[in-house]
This record gives structure tokens, C-alpha cells and sequence, in this order.
């Protein structure tokens, strides 16, 4: 099947390989100068969930929050429930002292809920955290192994890790908050664009069937045709999942806005990095393969 399109994605790609390589330098710069902003659950701090009988102003609550002088917060309210994650970890006078003054000013019969993460217990599950990620991100590699020649693997490999580091630093250089959300959304990240990378591999390899590759220049053409072939399935995937990912982001609540704007990024990511990375990368190392030459029957002199 020939495509009738224009764009050349193999030799643009080159183009965005090198823009690519370039932001997510710059990424990697920021992340080992800045770090990430790790919420309370990577980080010493307190958790505290109050249960109102009554709807409370979210200017009331901040104005509130301001006066008890409990150091940086976080809040995320919902429906009679507001959630509250101090940076610092609370004393005993300090808790006995705010649930006091929230009673006495803003509800009498509300409820409390404070849950203290010390250093200790940060630390593990910041490592736990990357466990469980590496184990998972391990095993989805294993199944394209297993499925695909090497030349695949090291392509979805190669994108894999390049839209996870990229959500990564872009949560870094606009310190935005690192928790257990966010690791859930790097693994459908990752698997989301794994999704779009097999597509685009599965229909690279049937075309390999049929097609007479006698030059790098029908490796490259295989590749484009696989590509537009495939990309308004892609297209189709990642907007229906984006649309959601968007719903949630404006009108969901602020607990999972973080998880959805991470989301959307890796999205975008991941429909880019199959690609422009992804495939690229299978076709540079497929054209180090010597082309198999086609016999030619001799003629008959008689």
C-alpha cells in the first residue's frame, strides 16, 4: 500500500530528533539543578483530611490556613471534605492547637483525619515508588522483546524512557508536585505509548512481508508508508484519551489535577516519540544489515 501523502516523516526526522535531544537536555539539566518538588508523600509533612458538615470558601479556608502559621501547604477541597499537606511535620500542641481554632472558627462538628510521614517512611516509599516503576516499565520491555526482533526493542526502549524523563523534567523545571499520582501516571504513560509504538512496528513488519527492499531508500519509504498507514488510528487513540484527560484536568478536583496534566503531556509525548523516535531508531540500525541481494537467473545463450 503506497501512501499518497507529502510529509516525509524519515526525512524530517532528523529535524526532530535533534529538537528533541535538545529539550530534553535542557530537562535533564534542570532536574540535576532543581531536583523535583516531591509532595508529602516522597517528603517529610503532615496530612490532614477534615470532614465539614457545612460548604467552606476556599478564601476562607487559605485565609484560615495563613494564620495558624503552619508553614507551606497544599489544599484541595471537595464536597465536605478538604484535604490539607503541610511541608512540615506537625508537634502534638501544633495539631491540638489547629484542630481547636478550625472548631472555634469555621465548624464546630467537623472531623479530623492527620496522618504524620516522617523522613524514614518518605524515603522508603520514594523507593518503592521507583521499584515498582522499574519492575513495570521491565516487564512491559520483556513483551516487546519477546514479540518483536531486537531492532524494535531497542526503538521502543529508546522512546519509552524518552517520555518519561520528559514528563519528569518538565515537572521539574516547573516545580510542580511529585507524588504517588504522579508515578501512576508515568506508568499509563508508558503504556499508552508503547500502545502506539506496536501499532506502528506491528504494520512495519507486515509490510516487510511483501515488500522488495533492495535499497536504504525502500527501508526509508516502508518506514513512511507504515507511518501514514497507521496514523490515523494513532491520531484517533490519542485525542479520545486527551479529551478526558482535559475534562479532568479543569473540572475534576485539585487532588488529581497534577495525575491529568501529566497525562496530557505524556500523551503528546508518546504519539510523537513512536514517530519520530521510536521508528526512527528501528530503521537506523535496520540499515546497518547488509541488504539482501536478489539472485538473477542467467539468461540462456540458446
Amino acid at each position: 500500500m503506497r501512501s499518497k501523502r507529502n510529509f516525509d516523516f524519515v526525512k524530517s526526522s532528523r529535524i526532530f530528533l535533534t529538537i528533541s535531544a535538545v529539550i530534553l537536555l535542557v530537562g535533564l539539566v534542570a532536574l540535576g539543578v532543581f531536583g523535583l518538588n516531591y509532595g508529602i508523600d516522597f517528603s517529610s509533612g503532615t496530612s490532614v483530611d477534615v470532614t465539614t458538615t457545612k460548604k467552606l470558601e476556599e478564601p476562607q479556608l487559605k485565609s484560615f490556613l495563613d494564620e495558624q502559621n503552619l508553614g507551606d501547604y497544599t489544599l484541595a477541597s471537595g464536597e465536605n471534605r478538604e484535604s490539607i499537606r503541610f511541608k512540615t511535620a506537625l508537634n502534638e500542641q501544633q495539631e491540638k492547637d489547629f484542630k481547636e481554632n478550625f472548631l472555634s472558627k469555621l465548624d464546630p462538628d467537623a472531623s479530623f483525619e492527620i496522618n504524620i510521614v516522617d523522613v524514614d517512611i518518605a524515603k522508603e516509599q520514594e523507593r518503592n515508588a521507583l521499584i515498582g516503576m522499574g519492575v513495570a516499565s521491565l516487564g512491559i520491555m520483556l513483551y516487546i522483546v519477546i514479540r518483536f526482533e531486537w531492532r524494535f526493542s531497542v526503538g521502543a526502549i529508546v522512546s519509552t524512557v524518552y517520555d518519561a524523563l520528559f514528563v519528569i523534567c518538565v515537572f521539574s523545571i516547573f516545580r510542580l508536585e511529585v507524588n504517588l499520582p504522579f508515578i501512576l501516571a508515568v506508568l499509563t504513560i508508558i503504556g499508552y505509548s508503547i500502545n502506539d509504538t506496536v501499532v506502528i512496528f506491528d504494520r512495519i513488519r507486515e509490510n516487510l512481508r511483501f515488500a522488495k527492499i533492495k535499497s536504504h531508500a525502500d527501508l526509508e519509504k516502508l518506514v513512511n508508508d507504515s507511518i501514514w498507514q497507521t496514523l490515523a488510528r494513532s491520531i484517533n487513540t490519542v485525542i479520545t484519551v486527551l479529551i478526558a484527560a482535559i475534562c479532568l484536568f479543569f473540572f475534576a478536583g485539585e487532588s488529581i489535577k497534577l495525575f491529568s496534566l501529566a497525562i496530557i503531556i505524556g500523551l503528546a509525548s508518546g504519539a510523537y516519540s513512536s514517530i519520530f523516535i521510536a521508528s526512527q531508531v528501528w530503521l537506523y540500525f535496520k540499515k546497518k544489515q547488509p541488504l539482501k541481494k536478489v539472485a538473477v537467473k542467467p539468461q540462456s545463450t540458446t
